[in-house]
């Protein structure tokens, strides 16, 4: 049988097996042992219509079920193959064991090193609204500016409510709203002083490419700001020398390591590279997009102030996927998760899982439950012709505007992350997050069952902790 290898008896008269097959004299599964009989080695000459599955173990017929058995030692080694993992842009070649068995050759997200080729010249410090966190970023700026002869960039309100004529800051510099645009050309990393909302702040900021950011938590909850303030100088010592060996992180591919000018010397600070989503407000009948934001937490669109429910058509890469009656319907990050998505019921997702999170807001059906869609989903949403009403959309809780019928936005994946500087590694500094804000888990521990005397009962077991009989 072409494709396998079978224990056969050698024979020559070939015919005399075929004749016994077509005559129905044996069952297939046993003509192995007529031609073992005959004498026969060309078992994969028989045609097609005479294809058999060989018993080299049984040499007669048998009234008994037929049990075809091959004898693994002469199996035909099985095809070699790869994969390819691509992700529309650049693709990877992945072996495979030499088994043939597949397996994952990384994980989908490693954790990152930031290492800077030539020491950083400028910072932007960005603080909270208000002036009750002056002093503090007064100290930081100081700190940066004439410790570290950095240039430090400050937003324009602030230059003029705070540092405009204040003698001994001759290192502070603004921008023109010109220069908004091209900020990321000149500023090598941000530091925010304040909670969650500066980090959002920082990101609309820098429309797309986003330098590395570093956030000291002077906020109510600060679930992304992990840096404590009163260590700010070394954190910020690190981020601008190196806290960590090159060459001790084992995180890091050997084409990265070979790739930096001295690798041996290099030190750099771990970062999270947290995803955005790029969000395009599409008005009925227009040929492209009328606006383009990029979110880090999430886009919302609601009902605002009207008494229905909102309509919305759901629709991936084209394809209708679902039809929203709700309050509303929001499309998170990973990093947003954890900010309104968990407050609908949404799932707290890591940072590092590419995913794009997609949660009703009070849906009128009890089957209508968040679901998880992976990065490279293209979404839809759009207001049909026929909805009872318009509806608002939001992005990151700014921007908020109204949506008319047969207005949409398409969702996608940014290329530009938001780089975020950890206070120790990811995954630690995401569950002291978890712990810290929300409690998570937590719950007063059970007592245990009391015997008297001192026992306590370990159940199922009929023994107290001791030993002893219970």
């Amino acid at each position: 049988m072409p494709g396998f290898a079978l224990d056969l008896v050698a024979s020559r008269n070939l015919a005399s097996c075929r004749q016994k097959l077509l005559r129905g004299g044996s069952r297939p599964q046993h003509i192995a042992g007529a031609c073992r009989a005959q004498g026969t080695t060309d078992f994969a000459a028989l045609s097609p219509s005479e294809a058999i599955v060989a018993d080299p173990v049984l040499s007669e017929p048998s009234t008994s079920a037929p049990t075809p058995i091959v004898r693994s030692k002469n199996w035909p080694k099985k095809s070699s193959l790869y994969i390819l993992r691509t992700d529309g842009k650049s693709c990877s070649r992945e072996l495979v064991t030499g088994t043939g068995k597949l397996h994952f050759a990384y994980p989908s997200t490693q954790q990152h090193l930031l290492v800077w080729r030539h020491r950083p010249k400028s910072v932007m410090v960005i603080m909270k609204l208000g002036d009750e966190l002056l002093q503090p970023f007064l100290e930081v700026i100081d700190f940066l500016g004439r410790e570290h002869n950095l240039r430090v960039v400050v937003e324009p309100h602030v230059y003029e409510q705070f540092l405009r004529g204040r003698p001994g800051y001759p290192y502070a510099y603004t921008f023109t709203p010109s220069d908004k645009d091209r900020l990321a050309e000149y500023v090598d990393f941000v530091v925010c002083i304040g909670g969650d909302g500066v980090i959002l702040h920082s990101s609309c900021l820098f429309k797309h490419s986003m330098p590395p950011v570093i956030a000291f938590n002077m906020g109510s909850m600060g679930f992304l700001t992990n840096h404590d303030f009163a260590n700010f100088k070394r954190d910020l010592m690190d981020v601008i020398y190196g806290g960590q060996k090159l060459d001790s992180c084992t995180l890091l591919s050997l084409d990265s390591v070979n790739s930096m000018d001295e690798p041996g010397n290099s030190l750099g600070v771990m970062v999270t590279l947290r995803m955005r989503l790029v969000c395009e407000i599409w008005r009925k009948g227009g040929s492209g997009p009328e606006q383009s934001v990029e979110v880090l937490n999430e886009m919302v669109i609601d009902r605002g102030s009207s008494a229905f429910l909102t309509n919305i058509e759901c629709y991936e890469k084209g394809r209708f996927i679902a039809r929203v009656q709700a309050d509303g319907i929001m499309l998170a990050t990973p990093t947003g998760s954890t900010a309104y998505s968990v407050a609908a019921g949404g799932s707290m997702v890591h940072p590092n899982v590419p995913a794009i999170l997609l949660t009703p807001v009070c849906p009128h059906s009890l089957s209508f439950r968040p679901i998880i869609l992976p990065d490279y989903a293209e979404l839809e949403l759009r207001i049909p012709s026929n909805a009872r009403c318009t509806a608002w959309v939001c992005f990151d809780g700014r921007s908020r505007q109204e949506l008319g019928r047969g207005d949409s936005i398409k969702v996608r994946m940014s290329e530009n992350p938001v780089p975020t500087i950890n206070r120790t590694d990811l995954t630690s500094d995401w569950f002291d997050s978890l712990e810290r804000c929300f409690r998570w888990s937590d719950r007063t521990v059970q007592k245990p069952l009391e015997l008297g005397d001192g026992r306590v009962a370990i159940e199922g077991t009929g023994r107290d902790m001791n030993g002893g009989r219970s």
